[in-house]
């Protein structure tokens, strides 16, 4: 991805949760040179990937295959200075956009319909050798026990949230022709570095050329903080 795009990503995306009225952290607006200034008071923000994430999953087409996410809080099951056994995020699909099938050998997760739109979202369930299984998928859809054929389609409306438990696959987006869908995430403990198995192979992070200066950075860019 360009860095431009992602700078416009970034902006489009704060001008769609402004209209929503979900508001940000403040180190969402950090610019790079206050990142380069900020102390180990910000060690947290660094050390569990809290902040920006926009992704194309490696495939360069971030219009049909992407998302917008920003980790707001995130627990660190590596570091015992971090207890917080839980993680939210706010993320932002764009219609027709799809986040890849894919499913955590370690999360559950709720993911909830938040507004903007519809959420759509199609269900998979795994065998032992983490293939499609040709059985039924039983999940929570705001407390309310649901099953249904491997493979199913279903359609959150906003407010409407389902808890998604660990080795099932998942795929969703937003439908063609709507607003974008503002998504929440409520979870176990975060760790995209080492808990997604994607059904095909892709990429978690992009690759970024730097066609432009960065505006915001990352969740992956963060510099050290400086030594006095």
């Amino acid at each position: 991805m360009k860095r431009s795009e992602i700078n416009r990503i970034i902006g489009d995306s704060i001008a769609f949760l402004n209209s929503q009225n979900f508001h940000l952290p403040p180190f969402a607006f950090f610019s790079p040179q206050q990142w380069a200034k900020a102390g180990h008071e910000y060690d947290e923000i660094r050390d569990n990937m809290l902040g920006w994430d926009i992704t194309d999953y490696g495939q360069g087409d971030f219009a049909h295959i992407g998302l917008t996410l920003f980790t707001i809080r995130n627990g660190n099951l590596k570091n015992p200075a971090y207890t917080k056994p839980y993680a939210e995020k706010i993320l932002i699909s764009l219609p027709g956009q799809v986040t890849p099938e894919h499913f955590h050998w370690s999360k559950t997760e709720d993911i909830i319909c938040r507004g903007g739109s519809n959420l759509i979202m199609k269900l998979y369930a795994s065998d032992e050798l983490e293939a499609h299984a040709d059985m039924p998928v039983s999940v929570s859809i705001d407390g309310r026990r649901v099953s249904f054929p491997s493979g199913t389609q279903l359609e959150l409306k906003p407010g409407e949230s389902i808890t998604l438990p660990t080795r099932l696959y998942h795929s969703f987006w937003a439908p063609e022709g709507s607003l974008p869908c503002l998504i929440g995430e409520v979870s176990m403990v975060n760790d995209d570095n080492n808990d997604n198995r994607f059904y095909e192979k892709q990429g978690r992070f992009p690759q970024i050329e730097e066609d432009e200066p960065a505006r915001w950075l990352l969740c992956s860019e963060y510099p050290s903080a400086p030594e006095n």
